[in-house]
């Protein structure tokens, strides 16, 4: 057998266009006898109930999972730029919070608040 210059000829030499009846129990015997029956009786935990994470969700939560599925990439970027830039601003708003009741418990120090 000659021995094909090319690559391509290579590779069309080797194919092959026989069709495999995998439905065919003579063929394709089942390695354990029963499995197939008994899987397709049975019914996955997985299928038959959403998972418990899904579970917990409400309608909202849901909702928002819809919408930000069908987001593009480019708007789901901005949509998380926008969360992080409103928890920065709530860290800001915080630290605002935080040192006006330090300023006004130095004005009032017979007023005493146990933190611990």
């Amino acid at each position: 057998m000659a021995v094909p210059a090319d690559g391509a000829d290579l590779e069309a030499s080797l194919l092959s266009f026989e069709k495999l009846d995998r439905a065919s129990p003579d063929l394709w015997p089942e390695q354990l006898p029963g499995v197939a029956e008994f899987a397709a009786s049975f019914k996955s935990p997985i299928t038959s109930s959403p998972p418990k994470w899904m579970a917990e969700l409400e309608n909202d939560d849901i909702d928002m999972l819809k919408e930000l599925g069908s987001l593009t990439t480019a708007n789901l970027m901005e949509k998380v730029r926008g969360l992080q830039n409103l928890a920065y601003q709530l860290g800001l708003d915080e630290c605002l919070s935080w040192e006006r009741n330090t300023f006004c418990y130095q004005c009032q120090p017979s007023v005493r608040f146990d933190l611990h």
